[in-house]
């Protein structure tokens, strides 16, 4: 049986006093692609958010790799693994390409992650701008440094947000090819997404997000026989 990477009971977030996710629950099994479906403002970017504690008070359970997360601090949960990109991506502006890929510290004891060589293998654009300042890329080679980031640290899970918004198709290609070739080395993905036809051809399996509730759950297969019920919920 496939380990089971990140499972998730009931949980519910809250944003002040605001009720956010209301007993969500999904699973998502080692070295699976799994995308979160749903309109904006559904609670998709918040359930990533839950899983690293970055709500508010939270219920429920979390379990990363076996281990229950749900009373952890942020920093502890990155231990266990987990590498989050947000949509603002973050990128220090004063620094060059390769400081900021330099700047995370390992978040796993065994894993020591992705080495330079080996990124600059996947990211060819970022070889190529490692010198320059984070202000002087592209929004494209951004969203490649955000990612890349995450890969230095030895993080396997990856928890993607919204990472092929308003970039160019070629850059979009070259996400995909990314995930794909993630994929093969036994990372455990996560992806929120607006773009449908990005997310489509990656994902092993679907969640479907309505009001911080899971409404829709099936896999990849299964994605054409869905897609009424997708045009319905999401306008796809």
């Amino acid at each position: 049986m496939t380990a089971t990477a990140l499972e998730i009971n009931g949980l519910n977030a809250w944003y002040g006093e605001s009720h956010i996710l209301h007993d969500l629950s999904l699973s998502v099994k080692s070295g699976e692609v799994v995308t979160l479906l749903g309109r904006n403002g559904a609670g998709r970017t918040s359930t990533l958010r839950a899983v690293m504690g970055l709500t508010g008070a939270r219920k429920g359970s979390v379990k990363i790799n076996g281990v229950e997360a749900i009373n952890m601090p942020t920093h502890k949960i990155a231990h266990l693994g987990v590498g989050y990109c947000p949509e603002e991506r973050g990128i220090f502006s004063s620094l060059s390409a390769e400081e900021n890929l330099m700047l995370p510290p390992f978040v796993s004891k065994t894993d020591k992650g992705m080495s330079v060589a080996e990124i600059y293998d996947m990211f060819p654009n970022l070889a190529e701008r490692k010198k320059s300042q984070g202000t002087r890329l592209s929004g494209g080679e951004q969203q490649m440094l955000a990612v890349a980031r995450i890969l230095r640290t030895g993080a396997k899970l990856l928890l993607l947000d919204e990472i092929s918004e308003g970039l160019a198709p070629v850059i979009v290609q070259a996400l995909a090819r990314m995930i794909t070739t993630l994929k093969a080395k036994g990372y455990t993905i996560v992806m929120v997404e607006q773009n449908f036809r990005f997310a489509a051809p990656l994902a092993d399996r679907f969640y479907v997000v309505e009001h911080g509730q899971i409404v829709e759950a099936f896999a990849a297969p299964e994605l054409n026989e869905k897609m009424p019920v997708l045009h319905s919920l999401l306008g796809v």
